[in-house]
C-alpha cells in the first residue's frame, strides 16, 4: 500500500488555446506565449510530483492534455474535467482534476446549489455556482475511498452593473459587496454539499481549490464548518501539518499590491486530523511552490501551487480497523 499520498491545488491562470478570446480587457494568447505557458506548466507539475492535482482556470481541457503530454510524471495520469458550455453567454473557466491514482466512481460536476441555498434576488444565476465544483471519488488504498472536491469560488473582483466604475466610491463598494455575497453563497452551498457527502457515505473528504479568500475569513470558515456539526467539519491542512517549522515555512500563494497572502487551500476531513479518534492518516507537511511569483514571468501562473503530503497509517495504527 502506498502510504504517502500527495494532493495539490494549481490555479493555471487562463489556460486556453492560442487566439482564444477570454475577457474583453485581455488580449488573446499568441502562439509563442502559449508554447512557453504549456512548457512552464508542465515543468511545474513535475516539480509538484503530486498524486492528485486539482486545477482552476481551465478554459480548454485539450490544452491541459497538451500540458500533461509534455511532463515526465503525468503522461499516464488520467484527466477529469469538462469544457465550458459553448452556448453560454460568456466563456467561463472550469476546474479539472488529474490523478495518478484510480477512481472509485465517475467525476461529476456540481453545477447547481443544493436545495435551500440561493443567491439574493437580482443576482446572476442565483441557483448555480459561477464555476461548478468537481466531485471525484478516488481510491487511496484497497479499503479507502476519499471524496475529492475541486473548487474555485467567486473572486474579489468587483461585480459592476450597467457600466458602473470605481470612480464612484458607493458604486465600487456595492460592486465589491455583490462579489462577497456571491462568494459567501457559494461557500454555503459547498458546506451543504460536504455535509451531504459525509452523511451519505461516511468517507473521508478533501477539498482542493482557489477560495479567493484567506483561511480565517468568514467565507472559508463557512466551508470548514466552523461552529457547525462536528461530524462534517473540515480542517485546513496547513494548520494540521506535523512539520511546523516557522523559520523555514514561507506560505503564500498570491502577491497583490505588495501583499503576500494565501487564498489557495487544501482542506481535509477528520480522518486526517490526528487529534481525533477516527484518524486514518495525518498531514505530514504542506508546501508552497511560489518562487515564480517574484519573477513575474509572462508564461507563469499568478498563483503559487500548494501541495499537502498525507500519510496513511499502517495496520499497526488501526487503518484496517477504521471500517473504511
Amino acid at each position: 500500500m502506498q502510504q504517502e499520498i500527495r494532493f495539490a491545488t494549481f490555479n493555471a491562470f487562463n489556460l486556453a488555446p492560442p487566439g482564444a478570446k477570454l475577457y474583453d480587457n485581455l488580449e488573446p494568447c499568441c502562439e509563442e506565449l502559449y508554447e512557453a505557458k504549456v512548457d512552464w506548466t508542465a515543468r511545474q507539475l513535475d516539480m509538484l510530483d503530486a498524486d492528485v492535482i486539482g486545477f482552476q482556470e481551465i478554459f480548454c481541457q485539450a490544452t491541459l492534455r497538451a500540458v500533461l503530454a509534455r511532463t515526465r510524471r503525468y503522461r499516464d495520469a488520467t484527466l477529469h474535467g469538462f469544457d465550458p458550455d459553448p452556448d453560454a453567454d460568456r466563456l467561463t473557466p472550469s476546474v479539472a482534476l488529474v490523478s495518478r491514482l484510480p477512481l472509485a466512481g465517475p467525476a461529476t460536476p456540481l453545477r447547481d446549489f443544493p436545495a435551500g441555498i440561493e443567491a439574493p434576488p437580482g443576482m446572476r444565476d442565483p441557483h448555480r455556482f459561477t464555476r461548478a465544483p468537481l466531485h471525484v471519488p478516488i481510491l487511496l488504498a484497497p479499503d479507502v475511498v476519499v471524496d475529492v472536491l475541486v473548487v474555485h469560488l467567486k473572486s474579489r473582483r468587483p461585480d459592476y452593473r450597467n457600466g458602473d466604475s470605481s470612480e464612484d466610491p458607493a458604486l465600487y463598494a456595492l460592486a465589491c459587496l455583490r462579489s462577497l455575497i456571491r462568494r459567501g453563497t457559494e461557500a454555503a452551498a459547498l458546506r451543504v454539499l460536504l455535509t451531504g457527502l459525509a452523511r451519505a457515505s461516511g468517507r473521508p473528504r478533501i477539498v482542493l481549490g482557489d477560495f479567493n479568500d484567506v483561511a480565517d475569513s468568514v467565507t472559508t470558515g463557512i466551508v470548514l464548518g466552523n461552529g457547525g456539526c462536528a461530524a462534517a467539519r473540515m480542517y485546513d491542512a496547513c494548520q494540521l501539518q506535523r512539520r511546523q517549522d516557522h523559520l523555514r515555512h514561507v506560505g503564500f500563494s498570491v502577491v497583490h499590491d505588495g501583499h503576500y497572502t494565501t487564498i489557495d487551500h487544501i482542506l481535509v476531513s477528520e480522518e486526517f486530523n490526528t487529534a481525533l479518534p477516527n484518524a486514518i492518516g495525518e498531514v505530514v507537511e504542506v508546501l508552497y511552490l511560489n518562487d515564480h511569483l517574484e519573477l513575474n514571468l509572462p508564461e507563469a501562473s499568478d498563483h503559487g501551487q500548494v501541495v499537502a503530503r498525507l500519510r496513511l497509517f499502517d495496520e499497526a495504527h488501526g487503518l484496517m480497523d477504521a471500517g473504511l
